[in-house]
């Protein structure tokens, strides 16, 4: 009875290895074949990420000249929301312009009404839009939550000339 046993155990555990082996090795391959595919996708995913991540950043050597007369020859250049722009820094103020273009440039910065995104950074544009005062040709400040900045204000954006 010990070699009618024998055999068979060896019979069956040769097939046994090889399936098994067979399972592991298309498995790896399988393994393999789905990590491929999913390179060229996570690549361009990180593509995509990379594309649609916000644009801000200071740029040096540009020319705005406002209503008052101050010329600007550095600003923000910076994805943003839809927004009004108001004569001065304050949440109730007059709405003289609307700013409808992303990306948008803005000049400098100032310190006004605490708004909506929780601090008190303004930024200083002019609007796409002229609405209310004509004669400022849509020069303003827009809240800076509508604005794509961490942190506010933006490094390198210099604070707003008084007057």
């Amino acid at each position: 009875m010990t070699r009618t046993t024998q055999p068979a155990r060896t019979t069956q555990a040769a097939p046994r290895t090889r399936r098994g082996g067979s399972r592991r090795a298309a498995g790896a391959l399988l393994a393999s074949a789905l990590t491929a595919m999913c390179l060229p996708a996570t690549a361009s995913a990180a593509a995509s990420a990379t594309a649609a991540a916000p644009v801000c950043h200071v740029r040096e050597g540009v020319r705005h000249t406002d209503v008052k007369g101050h010329t600007y020859t550095k600003d923000l250049y910076c994805e943003n929301a839809v927004a009004d722009v108001f004569a001065t820094p304050e949440v109730y103020g007059t709405v003289i312009a609307k700013l409808k273009t992303s990306p948008s440039w803005f000049v400098c910065w100032e310190s006004g009404d605490l708004h909506q995104g929780g601090n008190r950074i303004w930024y200083y544009t002019q609007g796409d839009e002229v609405t209310n005062w004509p004669l400022w040709k849509g020069w303003g400040y827009v809240p800076a939550f509508r604005i794509e900045t961490e942190p506010d204000p933006f490094p390198g954006v210099p604070a707003c000339m008084p007057g």
